[in-house]
């Protein structure tokens, strides 16, 4: 008899993430899944992000990281609530951590819940966690074919930032090339260019959160 265990996990997996979805949208909070790899400007963008969102949408982050607070601990001096949650080995959140985190967050204060992934290229594409989209963030420091190399975390996202652009005459990233190999991937896919230092990009992506929480909630 065959066992396959992966469908298994994802399909309990699920079960919690609907349950998450249940509370979030109780609560009217738009939720974002954030992934990338390590590095590519997640937690910065975020610090960015508070400042241009005062006054219009409030933000809530869940951090995953592998070890430490220090995501979690930048994001609250910048005003924003942030609860962490170390996985220890783990490469991804699922949705049973988040399940985790939600009695340590007021939801009701918050419009916007960001859960900021582990930095990872393949597994948190793969596990629901109750969002209502998936935001793929690659910085120009990366390569131009990580679309190509890596589809899932493309595909299944609704929004591509390809971030850190203030350094890419310092770098033989292709933005062309990224964004023809993501749409390759994802053809309907939206793409913003930001950088977390000049503020470049930073109000269209706070456009299209705002956007899509007038869709979501009117």
């Amino acid at each position: 008899m065959k066992i396959n265990v992966m469908t298994d996990v994802l399909e309990a997996n699920d079960r919690i993430a609907d349950a998450n979805r249940q509370v979030f949208d109780t609560n009217k909070n738009m939720v974002l899944n954030l992934m990338s790899s390590p590095g590519s400007g997640k937690t910065a963008l975020l610090e960015r992000t508070a400042g241009a969102l005062q006054g219009r949408l409030r933000l809530g982050v869940i951090v995953g990281d592998i070890e430490t607070t220090r995501d979690a601990d930048r994001l609250e001096k910048h005003g924003i609530p942030a609860v962490q949650l170390t996985t220890g080995t783990a490469c991804h959140l699922d949705a049973n951590m988040i399940a985790s985190a939600l009695s340590r967050m007021d939801l009701a204060s918050i419009d916007v819940v960001v859960v900021e992934n582990v930095g990872n290229l393949v597994c948190p594409a793969e596990f629901r966690l109750g969002e209502d989209f998936k935001v793929m963030v690659l910085s120009v420091t990366e390569g131009d074919e990580k679309p190509l190399k890596y589809p899932m975390m493309f595909r299944e996202s609704s929004l591509l930032l390809i971030n850190k652009i203030d350094l890419l005459s310092y770098t033989d990233f292709s933005m062309d090339a990224a964004k023809a190999n993501a749409r390759k991937i994802h053809p309907d896919l939206e793409i913003i260019d930001t950088s977390c230092v000049t503020g470049e990009g930073v109000s269209e992506w706070v456009e299209w959160l705002c956007r899509r929480y007038r869709e979501k909630f009117g």
